[in-house]
């Protein structure tokens, strides 16, 4: 069971459509999947599930980034935690990692730097975002692009981050975290 973590500023949102949707479209084909906005996410719902993505946002929401409250969960969790934008971004701020500026629309080249089960060489991406992780002595930095680092994973745990979006283009990403034991 999949549990789809809703990152939008608020539940029931238009970005529910474009960024929590196409999400559901893939994994649910793997795997059981529920939606829970995340001011709504319980112990309960922690448990009941085998693994967590954190979803996407607009451009300009940041509001998970200001609740990071809500996120303390990411420090105890023992199942596959994966992030994407937004996702990776909240990952990011709880690790206390830095976030600095990058604005990166459209296709983006990746560059593979670390052999990983997520993605393999050199791809393009669909990117969205306006802020980007540096890097930490906690997380391997799996992928950049010319402008940031691009896929993460933390080193004792199970969590994972995605800057660009897999949910849009290169869906075997998403596939890839779904069968990760």
């Amino acid at each position: 069971m999949i549990l789809v973590v809703d990152m939008n500023y608020k539940k029931d949102s238009l970005g529910f459509f474009e960024f929590v949707q196409p999400i559901l479209v893939v994994a649910s084909k793997l795997e059981n999947c529920f939606v829970k906005h995340f001011l709504e996410v319980t112990e309960d719902e922690l448990c009941r599930c085998d693994r967590v993505i954190l979803s996407g946002t607009a451009l300009k929401d940041t509001a998970t980034l200001t609740q990071l409250e809500k996120f303390q969960w990411l420090k105890q969790i023992s199942k596959p935690v994966l992030g994407i934008c937004a996702g990776m971004e909240t990952i990011g701020a709880v690790y206390k990692m830095q976030l600095a500026k990058s604005l990166e629309i459209g296709m983006t080249q990746i560059v593979t730097v670390k052999e990983n089960p997520l993605a393999k060489g050199d791809f393009k991406a669909y990117s969205l975002h306006s802020i980007c992780v540096e890097g930490s002595s906690e997380f391997e930095v799996w992928a950049k692009s010319e402008k940031c680092v691009q896929v993460i994973k933390h080193k004792q745990r199970q969590i994972y981050g995605v800057l660009f979006h897999p949910e849009v283009r290169n869906q075997e990403i998403l596939t890839q975290f779904i069968s990760i034991k």
